[in-house]
């Protein structure tokens, strides 16, 4: 799909379709391309602009993701979305910034993308040329990076609670929890991941800006990446209180083990002695004392009852149970 953004009073407006494609794309100062047809590539690299592929983003080396091709700057960051099956998923996102406008190509659906748009015209950057509308887009990802990292902090809140305040947490509550945390850890490590390759992205970007003329874009820029370095540290401390919470819940199945070990081997110990009494009195030997007794039963089963009284009341003296 291809969607073409031009100025508009209040922000950036699609460009009515239903014509020419080449006409449309030259009316556009943005066009997005999420998972582009081949037909649709083909109208942009007529415009002499190279589309590159998904496993042309993928690449890991730094010279496939940030680099020039001949006047075109190229900027692969990766970001958080949906993929087609309205997933969560992680994936690159390429700026390609020319002369004359700015193309976006994407293969899932980051949030920013939809947005930005509608929140143009509150940019702190503006609309009105292809670097602000990217520094635009670079701020509304940041912004979304930021709530993501946040609803992380509110999660970590709810995990907290019941680690610390609930009185006696089940061991399905402290499953839930620890697995909850593992999820919560890989995020934020792939926020992080977003804001490393956001960052690197703004750096590059910053070298095309020595000769710019216009005015307070580096500024913007500096701003950015202050954001970004806050959010970075931010993730950090995230991290830490992740590691904590695991630590704690880990400690606390620990306990919760410990106990049940603790009770089930007191338990054992109570039928000790009944078992020894039982097990003297249960020999094959032809001569007992107290076999013939009448009340032989009877002081068997009241020495086994009583040795298990015994122990039950020494391990309750001990504090065992």
């Amino acid at each position: 799909m291809i969607f073409a953004y031009r100025p508009s009073e209040t922000g950036l407006e699609r460009v009515p379709g239903g014509g020419d494609p080449s006409d449309e794309l030259r009316a556009a100062l943005w066009v997005d391309l999420l998972s582009p047809q081949p037909a649709q590539v083909a109208a942009v690299e007529a415009l002499g602009i190279s589309v590159p592929t998904l496993a042309d983003m993928q690449e890991i080396e730094v010279s496939n993701r940030l680099y020039r091709d001949g006047n075109t700057e190229v900027l692969t960051i990766v970001l958080p979305g949906l993929d087609k099956h309205k997933e969560p998923t992680f994936g690159p996102v390429a700026f390609l910034i020319t002369p004359e406008r700015l193309f976006t190509v994407r293969y899932h659906t980051p949030r920013p993308f939809e947005t930005f748009a509608a929140h143009a015209g509150q940019s702190s950057a503006g609309y009105s040329g292809r670097r602000r509308v990217f520094l635009g887009l670079i701020e509304e990802i940041v912004a979304r990076i930021a709530d993501l990292l946040e609803g992380v902090g509110e999660a970590l809140d709810q995990q907290s609670h019941v680690a610390f305040r609930d009185p006696e947490p089940r061991g399905d509550e402290l499953a839930d929890t620890l697995r909850a945390l593992g999820r919560q850890s890989e995020q934020v490590a792939k926020y992080r991941h977003a804001l490393l390759t956001v960052e690197r992205a703004l750096s590059s970007f910053g070298l095309g800006l020595e000769s710019d003329k216009e005015k307070g874009l580096r500024e913007v820029l500096k701003a950015q990446v202050k954001d970004c370095q806050a959010l970075a540290v931010h993730g950090d401390f995230l991290s830490s209180r992740i590691a904590q919470l695991t630590d704690v819940t880990l400690g606390l199945i620990n306990l919760e083990q410990s106990v049940a070990s603790r009770i089930l081997s007191v338990v054992a110990v109570l039928f000790l002695p009944p078992t020894l009494v039982a097990s003297v009195y249960g020999m094959n030997f032809p001569f007992i004392p107290g076999l013939d007794h009448p009340y032989g039963y009877l002081i068997a089963t009241v020495l086994m009852i009583g040795s298990a009284l015994g122990t039950y009341l020494l391990s309750k003296w001990k504090k065992w149970l």
